[in-house]
């Protein structure tokens, strides 16, 4: 063998115990993670992002086409506007986020776009809607400022597990926000609800921002007590019964969702954050007791309060007969719009009216907001109904997928939690437009007119998108110990 031949196989040979030297990253299944992986879910995502901007462009076109005959004037500067925006946020992801999931981002502007969209279409309707006024700029400019609290979660937010350490400061600040409406005056097209912090002209909506910040606090503590609250001290009908003891944080939360029920008539806010702790508790401890706990307790509750409460017992018997409002004997205080919502949605049909083309603003006021389902679902149709559910039901399934990679417990809880509480808002404002139970208020996620919601539906996508980056990044480092700061559990 000739000297050359030599030197080439110690090179090989060296080359080959280097290779064998380093580590190769891979998933929690043992599956190689590719080079490629990351810059193939950014082209992936961006070429999502074209459509989801796209499709709400050409239903802005077809809106003005339909009402007056003519392509919108302003329809090139809201495509560009809404694509800068997804684009800096796509950009951002791209830097900070690079293994992030692909889809979150294009379903939560896609359902923005189609938002603006529809609130721009019932502020067409001018005169024939009930106390209308243009909402469609500031549902603008409240998107761009909730892209910017997108932005500023994925700078700023380098660890989604440097929240666990305010554990406890999470739950005062989420307490403090619940309750601070209490000290502001409500108006009448609030119907006795106080949900709002009113200052001149500015108005926000705390528990928007709430529901993430307890999110944060039912993870931490979760993650701590999760062994005690799976101890079953006996067992009853096939039940696992917890201990006594242990049922004090849910009795606690219970009745923390009852007083907000109570002195702010808000019976949306009260059954998320009530159904958001039992989800989760449910998860930390794989124990079914708690889930029917979790219903007799928020059955029983319900029933107490509709018997004392005469706003939620105007709307449960708008639920029960919501066609009575335009019989002889008007019920006292009722509301024609739910029964002109669930006519908007049964004159949608099958496959609806047309963009521009229904009636929708026969709802009132509240046809861009509490109501936007009804006006998608006349000019939309079943089908297109179906279409914005399944967008949401995916949204929330890549959530619960990115807890499922999570390398972390605090951050499987925290991205179920978050995950969670996006499907119960939409159940609970679905299910009250369309009769399957009471009407309790809430704004649907990204559609429905109000910046609260926007902002903090934002941020929520934004926080899965740091989890979701952190659970599929190669040759991440191990989740810290649970010690923390600032009041955490120890």
């Amino acid at each position: 063998m000739s000297s050359y031949d030599v030197s080439e196989e110690t090179t090989r040979s060296g080359r080959r115990r280097a290779a064998a030297g380093r580590a190769v990253p891979r998933r929690r299944d043992n599956t190689t993670i590719s080079p490629q992986e990351a810059p193939n879910r950014r082209n992936t995502e961006l070429a999502m992002l074209a459509f989801a901007v796209l499709l709400p462009v050409l239903a802005y076109a077809n809106v003005g086409l339909a009402m007056d005959g003519k392509l919108p004037a302003g329809m090139l500067g809201y495509g560009f506007g809404m694509g800068a925006l997804a684009m800096v946020a796509h950009l951002l992801v791209r830097r900070f986020a690079p293994y992030a999931d692909p889809l979150m981002l294009p379903i939560a502007t896609l359902l923005n776009g189609l938002g603006v969209v529809m609130i721009w279409r019932l502020d067409k309707a001018g005169k024939l809607l009930k106390n209308n006024y243009p909402a469609a700029e500031n549902q603008l400019m409240w998107s761009a400022l909730g892209i910017a609290g997108f932005i500023g979660v994925m700078v700023l937010l380098k660890d989604h597990r440097v929240l666990q350490r305010y554990t406890y400061i999470s739950m005062v600040v989420a307490l403090v926000l619940l309750a601070a409406p209490a000290f502001f005056p409500s108006r009448d097209e609030d119907f006795g609800a106080k949900i709002w912090i009113r200052m001149g002209s500015f108005s926000i909506q705390p528990g928007e921002f709430a529901k993430i910040i307890l999110t944060v606090f039912f993870a931490g503590y979760l993650m701590v007590k999760r062994d005690a609250l799976a101890l079953a001290s006996r067992r009853f009908m096939g039940l696992y019964l917890p201990r006594g003891r242990d049922l004090g944080p849910i009795i606690v939360i219970w009745l923390l969702s009852l007083l907000i029920l109570i002195f702010e008539n808000d019976l949306g806010t009260s059954f998320l954050f009530f159904g958001l702790f039992v989800v989760m508790l449910y998860v930390a401890t794989e124990r079914t007791s708690w889930i029917l706990f979790g219903l007799l307790m928020s059955v029983g509750g319900a029933v107490a309060v509709a018997s004392t409460a005469s706003h939620v017992k105007v709307r449960i018997n708008a639920w029960l007969d919501p066609m009575a409002v335009f019989g002889p004997n008007r019920p006292q205080g009722a509301t024609e719009q739910i029964g002109q919502s669930l006519m908007a949605l049964g004159s949608g049909g099958a496959t609806g009216s047309g963009l521009g083309q229904g009636r929708s603003w026969l709802i009132g006021f509240a046809a861009k907001s509490d109501f936007i389902l009804g006006s998608f679902g006349e000019e939309l149709g079943l089908a297109g109904l179906m279409a914005i559910f399944l967008l949401y039901a995916l949204l929330v399934q890549r959530g619960l997928r990115t807890a499922l990679a999570a390398r972390d417990p605090f951050g499987k809880l925290f991205a179920v939690g978050l995950s969670s509480a996006m499907a119960i808002q939409v159940f609970v404002v679905a299910g009250g437009v369309t009769g399957l139970i009471p009407l309790t208020g809430m704004t649907m996620p990204f559609l429905a007119q109000g910046g609260s919601s926007v902002v903090a539906n934002w941020a929520l996508v934004a926080i899965l998108l740091k989890i979701s980056d952190s659970a599929r990044r190669p040759g991440a480092e191990p989740a810290p110990a649970t010690e923390g700061h600032g009041g955490a559990a120890r």
